[in-house]
């Protein structure tokens, strides 16, 4: 009888790991400045494990070759030596550590379309890529940051480069030791062929859900049905768990039309439509013990400054969706205690 007992409570033991040992970040925005406590502590206030870190380098058009990155004229935050004091920083407030670097294009274009026009920039753009990777990515073996991802948003590259991904990730893996992602847009995230050699699909979530301008639950929630089938399937397919290396909703009327939309249109501010789509989000993927949780789009520094009730944009901060994302964030600390 001890023996039955016994089974069954590390059975409920394990299924409870399962559920809640969870991903609660947020994808923290570099900035100017050192971080301090002031700013680290409304990241603790709203119950966050995790904190994604986010260095960039800089391209000047989608099919130039030229990567440019950890220059005195970018931003503390977007630079090795400000990426590496926010990672000390958050590890010292007992915050985990997603590095994630990224690449701008000028006016802001869609990475995913990035294609070189010849082989021979192809190259060009492959060895400057793998120098600014392995830069962070022995970064985060030093700062022994918990998560590493291999890249945002690059469809096109991807498709077009498959054995530069592969030979890149075995390089990673030399100088970094913790967990491998990579950032796949909603769209592409099923054709990314290097699943198997990572730790997660990761899923940039911006998933379309209804074309209502203020949906309700249950619009949402049937919005998410077709697509958290494909996942699972993918999941069952190459045995590795989901990590939504990004989610979120702008405070808008049709959130849940283009979550991807990053214009500044001038649709109406809807708080509520946010926090529902937040909600809905967590309930259908926080307690699968296929999914390992995810990075809330997106958290700027200063948090007093930043949000509101008359923004339109992503951040939750100031706004419902912070209540949503802390009461989860929360619930999942207090399961694990």
């Amino acid at each position: 009888m001890k023996k039955l007992i016994f089974l069954w409570v590390l059975a409920f033991v394990s299924c409870a790991t399962s559920k809640f040992d969870k991903v609660n970040g947020v994808s923290f925005v570099a900035s100017g400045e050192e971080l301090s406590q002031q700013h680290i502590d409304p990241v603790l206030d709203v119950q966050a494990n995790y904190a994604a870190i986010m260095p960039f380098g800089f391209i000047n058009e989608k099919n130039s070759s030229e990567l440019f990155f950890n220059m005195d004229r970018q931003w503390f935050g977007e630079r090795r030596e400000g990426a590496k004091q926010y990672i000390e920083k958050l590890h010292q407030n007992g915050v985990m550590v997603m590095v994630k670097p990224q690449i701008w294009i000028h006016r802001g274009e869609f990475t995913g379309n990035m294609k070189m026009p010849s082989e021979a920039e192809w190259n060009k753009l492959e060895e400057s890529y793998e120098k600014f990777i392995l830069l962070f990515a022995e970064l985060a073996e030093e700062t022994q940051s918990d998560i590493f991802c291999i890249g945002t948003e690059l469809k096109t590259f991807v498709k077009e480069r498959p054995e530069f991904w592969k030979e890149l990730i075995q390089k990673v893996r030399v100088v970094y030791h913790g967990k491998l992602t990579y950032a796949a847009n909603w769209d592409e995230y099923a054709k990314t062929p290097f699943w198997s050699e990572l730790d997660y699909i990761g899923v940039n979530a911006y998933f379309p859900l209804c074309e209502k301008q203020n949906p309700t639950i249950e619009t949402l929630t049937q919005g998410w049905q077709p697509w958290k089938t494909k996942m699972y399937n993918l999941v069952k397919e190459v045995d590795k768990p989901i990590l939504f290396t990004e989610f979120g909703y702008r405070s808008m009327d049709f959130t849940g039309k283009k979550p991807w939309l990053v214009d500044r249109n001038q649709e109406e501010v809807n708080l509520e439509a946010q926090a529902r789509a937040t909600q809905v989000l967590f309930d259908e993927f926080w307690n699968e013990d296929w999914f390992a949780g995810g990075f809330v789009w997106k958290w700027f520094m200063q948090h007093d400054k930043v949000g509101g009730h008359e923004d339109n944009r992503f951040t939750p901060q100031n706004k419902p969706a912070e209540s949503i994302i802390r009461k989860q964030y929360a619930q999942v600390k207090e399961s694990r205690l």
